[in-house]
């Protein structure tokens, strides 16, 4: 459930029209209901009451300080995959021990800073990250936890760039290797073994492959014990679906019950790092209407919103629901809903049935409150947009729209042309 619902024909966020923030912040912006998040977490974290567990918010989904503090405050860990987004957690008052690093790529700087910084562990994916984590663990004095992200080969059945847990895909190492991989970790002499890391897949619909993962991942806890290597830790990552379309995704409580049935008393903390199921329908990107036109027969709605904003229909194909801010009651149309950047890829919805809109008339693209903009860009030169969040009937402003300005910041020209 989320708190975007119609009043006398205007979209709402809980108690704030979104035409009047729409009239004072300009569009294009993000927004976001803090009810709707807080009621996210709460569902997500609840059904996991009773088990030893570490709830870790997938950052790279939506990093907004403003965001991370709402979870931080709810005790909620964080599961990174940059240093940035490891300055970003830190900063929005997360504890480090409740932070696990994970991502194939990991620099020697970013390293450092998490082994500095004291964060829970490292989830590790080769032969090669473990020696250089242990190096420079030893460098700064201090011991590297550690997890092995395995890949269980688990079809995830989702769009083939969102899928992460098949053997074809870059990530982790292959269950069926991975005892090596830890009998190397138990050798380093800087390194504490910690636990076991798995992620098939985001914006998954069944429960299955979650608990058919969680099955491969007990067969090597005890396959590890046999070899005297005991772990406190299984991170089973993140992947919950959300509602986009026709989707029916598992509610968080079946995907609980799934978990602990399939857990049983292993004694292990459980990791899980939701991600999209939180945030996903907890915001939305509106944007105003610039232009109509017919060309060939086909009809074009140009909004100021851009493929630079939200890339995930342009990128996945993704389907986003559109909806007007303000209803008329009137017939429907069928057009292509694309932006002003000089790409044909720029759309946020192809051949929708939608309501007619004229110019001025504000839409609002649901579901946008995951992997928008955090993907966004600065492609054609365009500011990235404000983003703004509603507790009741107050909006606050949680990140400033770029001006111009910050397009070239940074950027110098050397004196030789001058």
């Amino acid at each position: 459930m989320h708190h975007f619902q119609y009043r006398n024909n205007d979209l709402y966020c809980e108690e704030t029209g979104v035409a009047d923030i729409a009239e004072e912040v300009k569009t294009p912006f993000y927004l976001y209901s803090y009810a709707t998040l807080n009621r996210h977490f709460k569902a997500f974290d609840d059904p996991f009451q009773g088990i030893s567990h570490l709830i870790c918010f997938s950052v790279k989904s939506n990093s907004n300080l403003a965001i991370l503090r709402l979870f931080a405050n709810q005790g909620s860990g964080m599961d990174i995959v940059s240093g940035g987004e490891l300055y970003r957690s830190l900063k929005s008052g997360v504890p480090p021990d409740k932070i696990v690093y994970s991502g194939v790529g990991k620099t020697p700087e970013d390293m450092d800073y998490a082994l500095s910084s004291g964060i829970l562990m490292f989830n590790t994916e080769s032969e090669q990250e473990l020696v250089r984590l242990d190096e420079h663990a030893k460098v700064l004095g201090v011991k590297a936890g550690v997890a092995v992200r395995v890949n269980p080969d688990i079809d995830p059945l989702t769009h083939p760039y969102i899928s992460t847990g098949l053997k074809e895909n870059k990530f982790g190492i292959d269950i069926k290797k991975s005892i090596d991989q830890y009998r190397i970790a138990a050798r380093l002499d800087n390194l504490v073994i910690k636990g076991i890391s798995c992620h098939i897949g985001s914006q998954l619909t069944s429960v299955s492959p979650f608990v058919d993962a969680l099955g491969r991942l007990k067969e090597l806890m005890n396959r590890l014990e046999d070899n005297g290597i005991q772990v406190n830790y299984l991170d089973l990552g993140g992947g919950l679906g959300i509602t986009y379309e026709e989707e029916k995704p598992p509610l968080p409580d079946e995907y609980a019950a799934a978990i602990k049935e399939g857990l049983g008393e292993t004694g292990l903390t459980l990791i899980l790092e939701p991600g999209r199921v939180i945030t996903g329908n907890a915001g939305i990107l509106v944007t105003r209407v610039l232009y109509t036109k017919l060309t060939g027969g086909k009809k074009f709605i140009i909004v100021d919103a851009a493929m630079n904003d939200l890339i995930r229909p342009s990128l996945y194909g993704s389907y986003h629901r559109i909806q007007p801010v303000r209803t008329t009651g009137g017939g429907k149309i069928r057009a292509d809903i694309v932006g002003p950047i000089c790409e044909s890829g720029d759309f946020l919805a192809k051949d929708r049935e939608i309501d007619p809109l004229s110019p001025g008339d504000l839409i609002a693209v649901m579901s946008a409150g995951a992997y928008g903009f955090t993907m966004s860009s600065n492609y054609n030169s365009r500011p990235r947009v404000a983003e703004v969040m509603v507790k009741g009937d107050r909006y606050y402003i949680i990140r400033k729209r770029e001006m111009h300005e910050d397009l070239v910041r940074g950027e110098m020209i050397p004196d030789f042309l001058l």
